[in-house]
């Protein structure tokens, strides 16, 4: 596969989060309702798509979770993730499902018990520990604790990077805040110039909009871009940003490293649209060929 430019997503592709942001989801939902959603049940949300930020999807799971124990409320989670994709995905769909599967007065109760302020303070203090939320969040944490933050395996190898960064133009592009990400590049030791990267502070759409991938294209001064992701949304960020600019060739690559995994994952990768599928990161290099090749 021939590409200019490589553009990496962070979580599951650089850094494993399954025992740190997915865990916070989990944890902050049974802390402040008493119960939560199994972390298998997070890729439900994560194929509905929309949901690449997991306070979102925090707030999501939560609101699934009030939802439920209320007696009209009769969608399974999978089904309800169904409905949310049907509706494009996201929180605001979620919202919507819910709504309009509830009685005025059981959403509206529903509604008053969703503190989402307090699921974004939860999910951090869990996430970034204490020491790290007094100093990115400029407060004083709910409760002590050592953060999940420390619990992120580097996947990505200094030889694979090594690789990439020898023969092609790299940019990163996740839905990480600008410090949490800066955290987890550091940890996986890839230096990226500011103007070659976005965050989520960075703007508004999230992924799957194209705008962010094919600023980097244009800043990269590319012909050609892979995106390399860990969820559905990354492959449809490829998928839009191709259907966006007709003058460059966008491909999505997916890993397995991620909530898609196996056989499974690969399919679901590969209806999206997805240009291959790797077991990780580093099998990248043997997928692509040198730009002057």
């Amino acid at each position: 596969m021939h590409a200019d430019a490589v553009v990496l997503d962070v979580d599951g592709v650089l850094v494993d989060v399954a025992d740190s942001y997915r865990r916070a989801i989990v944890e902050s939902v049974d802390r402040l309702h008493g119960r939560t959603i199994d972390r298998e049940e997070i890729q439900l949300f994560k194929d509905a798509g929309g949901f690449n930020n997991d306070w979102e999807l925090t707030y999501a799971a939560a609101l699934y979770v009030l939802a439920d124990d209320r007696e009209s409320f009769s969608l399974s989670l999978p089904a309800f993730a169904d409905r949310i994709a049907e509706r494009g995905g996201g929180l605001s769909a979620a919202e919507a499902v819910v709504e309009a599967h509830l009685s005025a007065d059981e959403y509206a109760a529903v509604e008053d018990a969703w503190d989402t302020d307090a699921l974004r303070e939860t999910f951090q203090a869990l996430y970034l520990g204490a020491d790290l939320f007094r100093e990115l969040e400029g407060g004083d944490p709910p409760f002590e604790a050592d953060g999940y933050i420390n619990d992120e395996p580097v996947i990505v190898e200094g030889e694979t990077l090594d690789h990439l960064t020898s023969y092609y133009r790299t940019g990163v592009l996740t839905g990480r805040p600008a410090a949490e990400a800066d955290i987890a590049l550091a940890r996986s030791k890839f230096a990226v110039p500011a103007d070659h990267r976005f965050t989520m502070d960075d703007w508004e759409e999230g992924k799957p909009h194209p705008h962010a991938l094919t600023t980097l294209a244009e800043r990269l001064d590319a012909d050609s871009v892979v995106f390399v992701g860990d969820t559905l949304d990354d492959v449809r960020t490829a998928v839009n940003a191709a259907a966006a600019d007709d003058s460059r060739t966008y491909r999505g690559v997916g890993v397995l490293t991620g909530g898609l995994t196996g056989e499974e994952g690969r399919e679901k990768y590969e209806a999206t649209g997805a240009a291959a599928v790797v077991d990780s990161v580093n099998d990248l290099p043997d997928l692509l060929s040198p730009p002057e090749e």
